[in-house]
């Protein structure tokens, strides 16, 4: 079923995001994950795909899985750069015959190994186009799209950007996901932005529970996404004080927050990119108001 079609106007929700693991002797402790955040019901799973395609094989499987094993509606990742429209399609018919009937179409980055040099002359050259393709072959798929709250780090203008997230709606996607934002004022001032350029359909907030500052220092110098002073300060004087186990308890709390001050305003749900941690997904939608939307 497509994720659009069971998104209830009237009743908010969470989704997740995993990552696949990176060699099959990891799996079993994956799915363990799966099964334990399955009782929080959410909405739909996405998994995420390798750069140039370097797990579309895993990813397939993993989706696959999930769908049928554990009844979560899922959404593969699928990327487009570095690829051909036969390998695309091939995915695609793959997804659709294991029943899965979403995909969140990105164009996607280049590896950092440089397995994927610069992309041969394609007709999947974006997202859009992506999606494009997808609506025309695959009308039963369901799409999701990208948002940036804080600009694509690409793009040459926050104008330029809502361009191209409005001709991905205009081409037949059915709902974005944001890129993380540690500041809900960022998300709220790009729905206001992207409903003034004439964009309609659900903007989903991601969010992502800090868990290592290290790494997530890391994160948003290849996102383009930005931690505020007053939070980063924060983080820091954790580490020094408690180390990694201080940080994650500061950032899961300020992700709650996050939650928290989102789902009372009155979005459609809130997507938790959940870093393959149960328990961080677990202590962060802890206590969490489902009050619907307003």
């Amino acid at each position: 079923m497509k994720i659009i079609d069971i998104i209830n106007p009237a009743t908010q929700f969470i989704s997740l995001e995993y990552f696949p693991p990176k060699t099959r002797e990891d799996w079993p402790g994956f799915f363990r994950t799966v099964q334990r955040l399955a009782v929080l019901k959410p909405l739909f799973a996405s998994v995420t795909y390798g750069a140039g395609g370097s797990t579309n094989i895993d990813s397939l499987e993993i989706v696959s899985r999930i769908q049928q094993e554990y009844g979560i509606e899922t959404m593969a990742h699928l990327t487009c750069l570095g690829s051909n429209t036969s390998e695309v399609s091939q995915f695609l018919h793959g997804l659709a015959a294991a029943g899965v009937s979403n995909v969140l179409a990105l164009r996607g980055d280049l590896p950092q190994d440089g397995s994927v040099e610069t992309p041969l002359p394609s007709p999947l050259q974006y997202a859009s186009d992506l999606v494009s393709l997808i609506r025309s072959s695959f009308p039963a798929m369901g799409i999701g799209v990208a948002g940036y709250p804080e600009v694509h780090p690409e793009a040459a203008s926050a104008v330029a950007d809502l361009s191209y997230l409005k001709l991905k709606f205009e081409r037949g996607a059915d709902f974005a996901v944001t890129q993380l934002f540690f500041d809900n004022n960022l998300y709220y001032d790009f729905v206001t932005r992207a409903r003034a350029a004439g964009v309609t359909r659900p903007i989903i907030p991601g969010i992502l529970p800090v868990v290592s500052l290290k790494v997530i220092k890391r994160i948003v110098s290849l996102c383009g996404a930005t931690i505020p002073a007053e939070f980063l300060a924060e983080l820091e004087q954790a580490d020094q004080a408690g180390g990694a186990a201080a940080v994650q308890k500061v950032g899961v709390a300020h992700a709650r927050r996050q939650a928290q001050e989102l789902l009372a305003a009155g979005v459609p749900g809130v997507h938790i990119y959940t870093l393959n941690r149960a328990e961080v997904v677990v202590d962060l939608v802890e206590g969490l108001n489902f009050t619907g939307a307003v």
